[in-house]
């Protein structure tokens, strides 16, 4: 029977801490990856507004962005390996920490997630948390796997999951396995975590991930 591992060792996977896997990424990837553009999203609102990008890694775009932002606009990275590159630059703010542990002093308006979700342990959890930092119309936007939360046989929960999603106020593209949602919310899910499985090999994006497993 497969050791799960509880969120604490998970983060000290060479799966999760890998400074070099999905961090070097630049603004276009975000465009291309959620669909959207959080740059002129941002930018058709009232400043100030404030962007929190979870798995920000090296942090390249996000320094891209705030050259074409106005400077009342205030954007936050959270990687959890803080593998960061660059210089300097008014108005970010690089912080390394998980997801699952860090918490914003204050309500953002947008929080984006390129393929970082694919690393983390209790899923559930990290979109109760994200869902409860949004202002009530902010905007939330994530590559995610619905297939990782499974139960602790290995198998998918499947539709069960899904439907709990847009119950909550998500909405999930399968076929894109995009994640948004609009609005704050502190969704509770029927759904007990039993720990993470970094052994549960590539996922849609060829990549090796991280299978959530939980029981009702």
């Amino acid at each position: 029977m497969t050791e799960f591992l509880d969120d604490t060792r998970l983060e000290q996977s060479s799966v999760v801490a890998n400074s070099a896997m999905n961090r070097d990424r630049r603004l276009p990837a975000y465009r291309r990856e959620l669909g959207f553009d959080p740059v002129a999203w941002l930018a058709a609102r009232p400043a100030p507004q404030r962007w929190l990008d979870v798995g920000c890694g090296s942090g390249h775009a996000l320094f891209e962005a705030a050259q074409s932002l106005p400077e009342e606009i205030q954007i936050i990275g959270l990687d959890l390996v803080g593998y960061f590159a660059g210089s300097p630059c008014a108005g970010v703010d690089l912080v390394t920490g998980s997801v699952l542990t860090w918490t914003p002093d204050t309500q953002v308006d947008l929080i984006t997630a390129v393929h970082s979700l694919h690393y983390v342990g209790d899923k559930l959890d990290a979109l109760t948390r994200m869902a409860s930092w949004l202002t009530t119309d902010g905007h939330f936007a994530a590559n995610f796997d619905a297939s990782s939360v499974r139960w602790a046989d290995g198998s998918p929960i499947g539709r069960k999951f899904t439907t709990s999603l847009r119950d909550k106020g998500f909405q999930y593209d399968a076929k894109r396995r995009r994640l948004t949602r609009t609005g704050q919310a502190l969704p509770q899910w029927d759904l007990h975590y039993l720990g993470a499985d970094d052994h549960a090999g590539p996922n849609y994006t060829g990549q090796d991930s991280v299978a959530s497993h939980y029981d009702q």
